[in-house]
């Protein structure tokens, strides 16, 4: 198989989650929680000021559902009823405060309100809860890889699990640092809002990273019974759109929101109507969205207006994408031109993934062959050890290469190593067809 890029991570209301429907009410919690939580906890943080107690609190939200929907029914909005109740416990959380005084002149807030006065903007600020949310998370306070993990967990709503497949990394590392993030935080006293001047620029490497990981778990799901999450997807482009729009001036920026838009016009064409997995070469390019393929070439413009140097890695990437982007056909894709971005790519922002997705590149361009020599390379990596599409893309070229025992032990290990059902079954299908 020819996987699309890999990073280097249901519409909102969902409207089967309604009382008077058939859905169970435990399915609806979890599936409305899920999708609603990064709003929940964005919200709630702007009020107590802390984001490990606002995701207390969302959490506790989670609990009174479990509690009142299985016996009142779900409600007609449940996304605004958790939202409601939540942020009425963060509330009465900060009236009970022994310190409330102190906090209210921090705040700015006033005992007979209930929701939190807008403050003075400046300038170039931003009124969205969730932009506030990133930055925090990726505060320079934080290691590289903590304010990811963190940042994934409370904005994309990933488990512990998925955020750990993201990585690459144990289970139990991952825990530890996302618990060690909020106290960092906490203790810290790092205030909850976008920073200004060199304090933005410092963070938004950070920001541009958790982004992109939070898009590509929505596009490619790493667990789970579902391909796409739509949803995360829609939160990441959009964040990227208005983080654009806050800083003008930044080409990766716009390179970021150039490569969500160009990714995301596949999205009608990556699912079959069952669900299942549908491989780059065989999507129906008529159900691309033209409208985001558009806007992605307007940002990509963009960034090579504002650049005075060499592209970075974005840029890279979302040029990669516009060739895809500019094919009409599977067949009429410049593959030379886009092995000669991956290897700029490689050069600028090293990793296994990039060489990874180098050698699919270099075996449409070149052949099977010298893409085997570039995966025979990244065999003894320790990141890619458990990665299920380096044994998938080794399959598929065994496979062009007439080795087929060899490719079908290789679409088996991919599968065994796969937590994601669909690619899972996609895989044990290549297996079969391999003979």
């Amino acid at each position: 198989m020819t996987p699309e890029p890999q990073p280097t991570a249901a519409p909102h209301g969902d409207a089967t989650a309604r009382r008077g429907n058939a859905t169970d009410p435990l399915t609806a919690i979890e599936t409305v929680f899920r999708i609603e939580s990064p709003r929940i906890i964005a919200a709630v943080a702007r009020t107590v000021r802390d984001v490990g107690i606002a995701e207390e609190l969302a959490q506790d939200a989670l609990v009174a559902a479990l509690e009142q929907w299985p016996r009142d029914g779900v409600p007609d909005n449940p996304g605004a009823w958790l939202m409601a109740t939540a942020r009425h416990r963060a509330v009465d959380l900060v009236r009970r405060r022994e310190n409330y005084a102190r906090k209210l002149q921090e705040i700015g807030r006033t005992l007979e309100t209930t929701a939190p006065p807008e403050e003075p903007s400046a300038p170039d600020d931003i009124d969205d809860d969730l932009l506030r949310l990133v930055f925090t998370t990726c505060h320079p306070v934080l290691s590289p890889e903590a304010r990811t993990a963190l940042t994934l967990r409370l904005l994309g709503g990933l488990t512990t699990p998925e955020i750990a497949r993201a990585f690459l990394a144990p289970e139990p590392t991952i825990a530890q640092r996302i618990v060690r993030a909020k106290r960092t935080l906490a203790t810290k006293n790092v205030a909850f809002e976008v920073p200004y001047g060199p304090d933005r620029e410092a963070r938004l490497g950070s920001v541009l990273d958790v982004i992109y990981l939070i898009f590509n778990e929505g596009y490619a799901a790493t667990a789970g019974d579902d391909w796409l999450r739509p949803g995360l997807c829609e939160d990441a482009l959009r964040l990227a759109r208005l983080l654009a729009g806050l800083m003008p001036k930044e080409p990766e920026v716009h390179a970021l929101a150039a490569l969500l838009e160009f990714q995301a016009s596949r999205s009608a064409a990556r699912t079959a109507p069952n669900g299942d997995p549908v491989l780059l070469r065989d999507q129906n390019r008529r159900r691309w969205n033209r409208l985001l393929i558009a806007r992605g070439i307007t940002a990509l413009g963009r960034a090579d207006t504002v650049s005075t140097g060499a592209p970075g890695p974005y840029a890279l990437q979302a040029a990669i994408a516009a060739c895809h982007a500019h094919a009409y056909t599977y067949d009429e894709t410049d593959w030379p031109t886009i092995a000669t971005l991956y290897g700029l790519l490689a050069t600028r922002s090293p990793s296994p993934v990039v060489e990874l997705n180098r050698a699919v590149a270099v075996s449409m361009a070149d052949g099977p062959a010298p893409a085997l020599e570039i995966l025979d390379t990244l065999a003894a990596e320790p990141a890619l050890r458990d990665y299920h599409l380096l044994p998938s893309v080794r399959g598929d070229l065994l496979l062009r290469l007439g080795r087929t025992a060899e490719a079908k032990e290789e679409f088996v290990r991919a599968a065994s190593l796969a937590r994601n059902e669909r690619e899972r079954q996609l895989l044990l299908r290549r297996a079969e067809e391999a003979g």
